[in-house]
Formats: C-alpha cells, sequence, structure tokens
C-alpha cells in the first residue's frame, strides 16, 4: 500500500483526448509535498508516513511545530496528513513527491472539505419534495412538515433530517480517473470533479476499490534524483555508456586524423629537400 499526496485544488478546465472530444478535469498542485515524519511498528504500532505540503510562516507556527519541522529538517507546512502504508512503502523523511506519483489512467480516491452552503431549508439541504402548493398550505410550501409523533414518545429523534447548516464536511469520492500530470507544472488533472473549492487542500490516493496499473512507481515517484522509478536509472545507465563511448573512440580519432598530417608535411620536407 503506497502513500497517498496531499494537493492544493486550483480549478476545473478541459482537455482533448485523442478522439478530439473535451473532458472536463480538475487542476491539482502539488506544493512541495515532503515528508515530515514516520510511524513504525516498534515505537507507533503501526506504519505510516505524515506529509506536509505549502509553505507556512515561522511565526504563524506554534514553537512546538516548529521543533518538529526542525527535526525533520523541513521548512515549515501550511498543511499536515498522514497515510497508512505497508512495511516496504516507507520512506525517508525530507524527501519530496512528484506528480509523477500516479500516472494517466489509473483511478484514485480523493478526500476534501465541501463548500459550505449556509443555513438551508430541508428541500435543498436533503432533497425533499415539499408540501402541496394548493389549498391550505398558505406560505409553507417549501416546509419539511411534521417532524415528530404525539404524545409517544413525544420528542424529535436524533440525527432527523430537517433544516440547518449545509457543506463544509468531510467528503471522499472515489474512483476518479487520472486523466494526466504535468511534471513542469507539478499538477495532476484528474477528471470531473473533486469536493472542496478553488485553493482548499485535497488528499490523493490509490483507489481502494481497483487494482492498480501497470508502471506505477513504488513506493513513490520522488523529486531530486530519488525517484523510485526504474526506466529513470536505466535511461542514465545508458547516458552513462554513451559517454565512455565517445571518450573511448577520442583517442583514435585523434590518431587517425593525425596520421595524414604528418605524411603531408614530411612529403613538403621532402620536396624542398
Amino acid at each position: 500500500m503506497r502513500s497517498g499526496v496531499i494537493a492544493r485544488k486550483l480549478g476545473m478546465t478541459r482537455v482533448f483526448n485523442d478522439a478530439g472530444r473535451h473532458v472536463p478535469v480538475t487542476v491539482l498542485k502539488l506544493d512541495d509535498v515532503q515528508v515530515v515524519s514516520v510511524r513504525n511498528v516498534e515505537r507507533d504500532g503501526y506504519t505510516a508516513v505524515q506529509l506536509g505540503a505549502g509553505a507556512a510562516k515561522a511565526k504563524n507556527v506554534s514553537k512546538a511545530m516548529r521543533g518538529h519541522f526542525a527535526k525533520a529538517n523541513v521548512l515549515p507546512k501550511s498543511k499536515l496528513a498522514e497515510f497508512r502504508v505497508s512495511d516496504d512503502a516507507l520512506l525517508d523523511v525530507g524527501a519530496t513527491l512528484s506528480p509523477s506519483h500516479f500516472v494517466a489512467g489509473q483511478k484514485v480516491d480523493v478526500v476534501g472539505t465541501t463548500q459550505g452552503k449556509g443555513f438551508a431549508g430541508a428541500m435543498k439541504r436533503h432533497n425533499f419534495g415539499g408540501l402541496r402548493a394548493s389549498h391550505g398550505v398558505s406560505i409553507s410550501h417549501r416546509s419539511h412538515g411534521s417532524t415528530g409523533q404525539c404524545q409517544e414518545p413525544g420528542k424529535v429523534f436524533k440525527g432527523k433530517k430537517m433544516a440547518g447548516h449545509m457543506g463544509a464536511v468531510r467528503n471522499t469520492t472515489q474512483n476518479i480517473e487520472v486523466v494526466g500530470v504535468d511534471l513542469e507544472e507539478g499538477v495532476v488533472l484528474l477528471q470531473g470533479a473533486v469536493p472542496g473549492p478553488k485553493g482548499g487542500w485535497v488528499l490523493i490516493s490509490d483507489a481502494i476499490k481497483t487494482k492498480l496499473p501497470e508502471g506505477v512507481p513504488f513506493p513513490a515517484a520522488l523529486i531530486d534524483g530519488d525517484t523510485a522509478d526504474a526506466p529513470v536509472e536505466e535511461a542514465a545507465a545508458d547516458d552513462a555508456v554513451t559517454e565512455d563511448a565517445v571518450v573511448a573512440e577520442t583517442p583514435a580519432e585523434e590518431a587517425a586524423g593525425d596520421a595524414p598530417a604528418e605524411s603531408a608535411e614530411g612529403e613538403g620536407k621532402s620536396d624542398e629537400s
């Protein structure tokens, strides 16, 4: 089980697929997501990684949290979140996660806080049908109607669907498809909408109801050369072989190029003599 990431919701746009049809996507930016702390079985009883994202001013961070960030040798973060991982998916403290942690076509689960709607009635909040729009209803067409019984039990049960505060609650949307990843901008494009307002923080993790596709980096894709992707290492090895080959060929080429020049000089001297 891999770690998830913390991302900031920038907004929505659209991209065009190979068939020419537009796909609505949500743009999520990974803002310097680093490992702040690691939980292990010996000390904590479980395995997990604590991630931090965004930059926070030191004056706005408590003294205890400043010491927590200093111990990890990272700058103060605006958002902290913890992800449960398997024993073989633990990461080093200070490592920075890359948007290539996810691949196109992969399904993910997104957790966010929905937009607050304020006080809302029963029809808007719970999709009630309302009262009759005819005789005897007067001006209470959109009311929720009766909320309890008579003398027995003589009360309104807890959890009754009524008018009240709507939104601003934790919401999880499952099986959202990853449309693409932009490494230069540091963003991940997810198909459709995700919970939360613009500028809000969301948590992205591998979908629990879908198997991971092939090619997903394990345990994570990191920045600054610490990525776990095998293709990157192979590419680096190929570059090293190419450089060695160039260095090996250089003396032979120089020797081959110097020989005609020496013979030409020798001919000139023989003619002069």
